[in-house]
């Protein structure tokens, strides 16, 4: 499989390789998604766990007014997918839409559920992982209760991956909770 390096970043500290866990690499499949084009919707179950070979996805919701309602991006190596729905088997509550153009590989709940029998060390992994999800999280909560427009796009700035800033700047304004021209005037002031 080409993802190998992919993946063995994607599921670090994991020491991860084909001959020790085979089924692991067996499980994915390439997809491909152009620009506008939606991976998950909203009322449809999601069926896969995805890592992003390249490109920029946005998850939202639809607001009452008819907005979108940035709640978070997935690019280049990180995972994807509209998690809550996979593991619950429920319909999304969210769109899933690649922003850019975009490649990523996907998994099957049965596969991805095979590895924490199969693979002991994928406990762990799971455990890490949803550690840093729940606190991710609530630092995103706090900052867009207790911070101002400025501090939030400062603070989003300094930590903000590279491909994210190739995006319309409209989903990066509702992901931090403010209008584009707000946005826009922040961003000049930093130019």
């Amino acid at each position: 499989m080409q993802h190998i390096p992919l993946l063995q970043r994607a599921f670090q500290p994991l020491d991860l390789n084909p001959a020790s866990h085979p089924e692991f690499f067996k499980g994915w499949e390439e997809v491909q998604f152009k620009r506008s084009d939606f991976i998950t919707e909203s009322g449809v179950r999601e069926r896969h766990f995805y890592v992003v070979v390249s490109g920029v996805q946005a998850i939202y919701i639809i607001g009452n007014n008819g907005d979108k309602k940035v709640i978070g991006f997935s690019f280049d190596g990180s995972f994807s997918g509209v998690y809550d729905s996979f593991l619950e088997e429920s319909p999304s509550h969210y769109f899933l839409e690649a922003l850019t153009p975009s490649t990523l590989i996907r998994t099957t709940l049965d596969d991805y559920n095979s590895w924490f029998t199969l693979y002991p060390e994928f406990n762990y992994w799971g455990r890490i992982v949803h550690q840093h999800l729940l606190i991710g999280r609530v630092k995103r909560e706090i900052e867009l209760i207790t911070m101002t427009a400025k501090e939030r796009f400062d603070a989003f700035i300094e930590r903000c991956p590279a491909p994210l800033l190739t995006i319309p700047q409209k989903y990066l304004a509702s992901y931090l909770n403010m209008t584009p021209e707000t946005f826009s005037r922040l961003r000049s002031l930093k130019s």
